[in-house]
């Protein structure tokens, strides 16, 4: 096995892990190729006692698919990962996430997403 084929096995078998979902919410992560920007729309979100992120006004379990359009609460942009993520870490003066995997996890893909943006493939978020 190449490196590259390891370390792409060992990211995929992370990505199953099971994580503890943010009760701050949740971004959207997109590319806006026509601004040369990416893109993170916040949602929010409350968690049941399942552990379910539900929608805070309804209670209704959020689908990742097929769920009703929600309205984001703001949208970060950047040109690269690191503008996105000093505009949404330190120039936000409420920071809309709580858990520092979830900031980790963001910075993760704002770099997918950069290299997406530079090279001209596509990003589809993890």
């Amino acid at each position: 096995m190449t490196k590259t084929l390891l370390l792409t096995a060992i990211d995929n078998e992370l990505s199953k892990r099971e994580i503890q979902l943010d009760p701050n919410g949740y971004f959207i992560i997109y590319l806006n190729r026509k601004d040369g920007l990416i893109c993170a729309d916040h949602y929010t979100n409350a968690i049941n006692e399942q552990g379910l992120a539900v929608d805070p006004e309804t209670g209704e379990v959020i689908a990742c698919k097929g769920s009703k359009p929600r309205m984001a609460t703001q949208t970060f942009t950047g040109r690269t990962a690191k503008e996105i993520c000093v505009n949404l870490l330190e120039k936000t003066q409420s920071i809309p996430l709580s858990m520092l995997d979830h900031a980790a996890y963001l910075g993760r893909e704002f770099m997918r997403a950069e290299f997406a943006l530079k090279t001209g493939d596509n990003y589809i978020q993890d």
